[in-house]
């Protein structure tokens, strides 16, 4: 009886808070560039484990870039997303994965209708293990003999990330007319299901 006393006294000051709350996810970020930011954001938007997707610029020295400055191509810069992942639902390697099936590897001049060096295809890794995987994931798309050239994509270490204006973010949503029809302008897709057949 005692001992059942001591039990419901303790259970009556356990907070309830802290029951009801959830565990958040601790997210670890991948940066990737693959031409113009509005068409890679959307296929890691669809992924479980993924928390956000931001489109910005990144890979150049100069601070708070704007879209007009990066676009002339002068600032180093490089159209991009960052993407925060939840590790212990997706690996960054599945990451590297889709990333793949999204650009056009041995073109390091742009993508598909955008050229220019702010266009050019990126992988930005955040530690050795990324640097690590990445190298491998390039390693093996080359290996595979799926392109009749030498994968270009460079691999580099990541620099700051400075989000895009709010109109870039989640374009495809906010615009999804514009979006489709600069899309399959583009010739994206018709490239991709070319290549990967599916």
């Amino acid at each position: 009886m005692k001992t059942l006393l001591l039990l419901l006294i303790a259970f009556s000051f356990t907070p309830t808070e802290s029951l009801s709350q959830e565990i958040k996810p601790t997210y670890k970020e991948a940066i990737l560039a693959g031409g113009c930011f509005w068409c890679i954001e959307p296929p890691f938007d669809k992924l479980d484990g993924v928390g956000e997707t931001l489109v910005g610029y990144t890979g150049g020295d100069l601070e708070n870039p704007t879209y007009k400055l990066v676009s002339s191509g002068k600032t180093k810069h490089v159209e991009s997303v960052l993407i925060k992942y939840d590790p212990k639902k997706i690996a960054y390697e599945k990451i590297l994965d889709v990333y793949w099936r999204q650009i056009y590897p041995t073109d390091n001049k742009g993508q598909f209708v955008d050229r220019g060096p702010q266009y050019r295809p990126v992988i930005f890794y955040k530690d050795e293990k990324q640097k690590i995987a990445a190298l491998a994931s390039k390693k093996a798309i080359d290996e595979s003999k799926r392109f009749d050239q030498p994968v270009l994509v460079d691999i580099l270490p990541a620099k700051d990330f400075y989000a895009a204006e709010d109109y870039h973010q989640d374009y495809y949503i906010k615009n999804p007319n514009r979006y489709k029809f600069y899309r399959y302008n583009s010739g994206r897709d018709q490239y991709l299901k070319k290549i990967w057949k599916d």
